[in-house]
């Protein structure tokens, strides 16, 4: 006779969605940004996309922990994160970029709108991660990105260069590694992370 598993307890029903509402803090962070974005106030701007990265970086290990997929499977984590992301990670450091004065201004919105759709590409791609959890091309990290070039300030020309190059980078198919996933070298990977994020700090 098969085994019927019991049903999921409240507790594991709260506990499984408490991390989908964790995730979706992500996109109040996102807002957040994006008011500060639009006063200027770009150190307060980064602080927020900052939160948002950690939310991103420790919410899979929860939801892996806790079986999310399997406890609720009506909502979709994947979408979720992807949803997050995209705003965080492409959307707000667009904005930035385009209004920050970093860009020719000829070319600023132009520039910022390869951004979001390259970006909007990059996350709709079924295969952005390899099976081992590298991700494939430039990982639409333009919240990196724009932190970089508002702390080192090139020239707009150059500036417009490298959004280009990471835009192109964006369809090339090498890998880059997930620091939070990929098992190879894991400890190294996870210690060079600690040690970036401190030098931000």
């Amino acid at each position: 006779m098969a085994s019927i598993e019991p049903p999921q307890s409240k507790t594991q029903h709260a506990a499984a969605f408490a991390v989908h509402i964790f995730t979706a803090l992500g996109a109040a962070c996102a807002l957040l940004a994006l008011i500060a974005a639009v006063r200027a106030d770009w150190p307060a701007m980064f602080v927020w996309l900052g939160i948002a990265l950690v939310i991103d970086g420790v919410d899979g290990t929860f939801a892996r922990r806790l079986r999310v997929a399997e406890v609720l499977p009506r909502w979709s984590g994947d979408v979720l994160d992807l949803v997050v992301d995209i705003l965080n990670y492409v959307f707000v450091p667009a904005y930035a970029l385009t209004a920050s004065g970093l860009l020719p201004q000829s070319l600023a919105t132009s520039l910022g709108a390869l951004v979001v759709v390259t970006g909007s590409l990059y996350f709709a791609d079924r295969l952005m991660k390899t099976s081992d959890y590298y991700f494939r091309g430039f990982p639409a990290l333009w919240n990196i990105a724009a932190f970089y070039l508002f702390l080192l300030k090139p020239a707009p020309w150059l500036s417009a260069s490298i959004v280009v190059a990471l835009a192109v980078l964006t369809f090339v198919p090498f890998h880059v590694i997930h620091p939070m996933r990929i098992a190879h070298l894991r400890a190294l990977t996870l210690a060079a992370l600690a040690a970036w994020g401190c030098s931000q700090s």
